[in-house]
């Protein structure tokens, strides 16, 4: 595994109401969210970086209200034009 350290102003725990240690953990669950919605990762290689299993980073993306599964609506119509 990697580390890479940030350097923060420590007004952002505060202002967050987050530990450094929950920070991390948001922190990467943003980052897994954001490149799984962009289509740079994998829904199992999000959950890895959430340090998550898939089932779970599934879960916590409906417990948080945000799209579990990535439609296309080109790809949609399409295929019910085909239907």
């Amino acid at each position: 595994m990697v580390n890479v350290t940030l350097s923060l102003p420590e007004e952002i725990f505060s202002a967050l109401r987050m530990d450094p240690q929950n920070f991390a953990k948001e922190l990467r669950f943003a980052a897994a969210v954001q490149w799984y919605h962009q289509g740079l990762v994998s829904g199992s290689k999000a959950a890895q970086l959430a340090g998550l299993t898939r089932l779970e980073f599934l879960d916590e993306l409906a417990r948080r209200r945000l799209d579990v599964v990535k439609v296309d609506l080109d790809d949609l119509a399409k295929e019910l034009e085909r239907a």
